[in-house]
């Protein structure tokens, strides 16, 4: 498997063909995806060929987003079934990478480690420091795709997402659920 050659490419093409209005499901988004896939692999001590796989489907979890908004995680499995034995992957690994991509459709049913591990990279900002900056940009994403209009739809939205989201990891629940849940008191205060 060529992970580095294959994160180049596909970091590269996300950053010429991804619409400009998408402000949230960006490059640096899936920049930060890799990132907390590392990292919490390293909490684990996943490595070889486990890693790598996760890695991979970080580099590809909204890669989708270059065909479509819509089922965007099914357009991510694609490009991945076309892109990925051209790096080396054999059909069990593209299958693997497959499977948790589709985990982190909302909402997220990882079914093993791995999409636990990506579902919880994927959404890792709600339970951090810069998640009103993010979250800012999702607004903007949204409010450009005429899905919300206005602050107190995207509140109202926050709220319930917040309400019924979940970690899947042991680090993320002990980490970042105290923090996504005073976020959540802070919005549900607002609204008071």
């Amino acid at each position: 498997m060529q992970y580095q050659d294959l994160e180049d490419t596909i970091l590269e093409k996300l950053a010429k063909e991804l619409s400009t209005d998408l402000y949230y499901h960006s490059v640096s988004h899936t920049r930060d995806v890799i990132d907390m896939c590392a990292a919490g692999a390293d909490r684990v001590g996943l490595n070889g060929d486990d890693k790598v796989l996760l890695m991979s489907a970080a580099v590809l979890h909204d890669s989708g987003f270059i065909n479509s908004t819509k089922e965007h995680e099914v357009e991510g499995v694609n490009i991945a079934k076309k892109m990925l034995p051209k790096f080396g992957y054999s059909a069990d690994q593209i299958n693997r990478i497959s499977d948790m991509i589709m985990a982190t459709k909302i909402p997220q049913s990882p079914q093993n480690e791995l999409d636990r591990l990506i579902c919880d990279a994927d959404l890792d900002y709600l339970g951090r420091e810069d998640f009103y900056t993010i979250g800012d940009n999702l607004f903007l994403e949204l409010k450009a795709r005429s899905i919300l209009e206005t602050e107190e739809q995207w509140d109202a939205l926050q709220i319930k997402f917040l309400s019924s989201h979940t970690f899947h990891t042991e680090w993320s629940i002990r980490v970042r659920e105290p923090v996504k849940q005073k976020y959540l008191e802070e919005l549900k205060m607002k609204w008071k």
